[in-house]
């Protein structure tokens, strides 16, 4: 994963919502798109950026791809992030 990647997918507001709805768990496509007011190439575009990012991947189960969010990369992003907040514990 490359934190360019990761912080461009993050850099849009509607891929943070859409990384919020796979919180609740793996959605279609066409899920993810009835939460959103746009075209379904426009979905489509997003949920590629996501996956380039790994922050999604998707699960084939017979004609439908489910998407889902990496955990193990979003957990990646927030053990950097907390480390570049941290305190000063190393000051004497």
């Amino acid at each position: 994963m490359g934190f360019a990647e990761t912080f461009k997918a993050l850099s849009d507001p509607v891929r943070r919502d859409i990384l919020v709805l796979l919180k609740q768990g793996s959605l279609s496509a066409g899920e993810i798109g009835s939460h959103f007011d746009m075209t379904g190439a426009t979905i489509s575009y997003h949920l590629n950026i996501l996956k380039k990012a790994d922050l999604i991947f998707e699960n084939r189960q017979k004609n439908f791809i489910y998407y889902e969010l990496n955990v193990s990369v979003v957990e990646e992003v927030m053990l950097w992030l907390a480390e570049l907040k941290g305190g000063n514990e190393h000051e004497a």
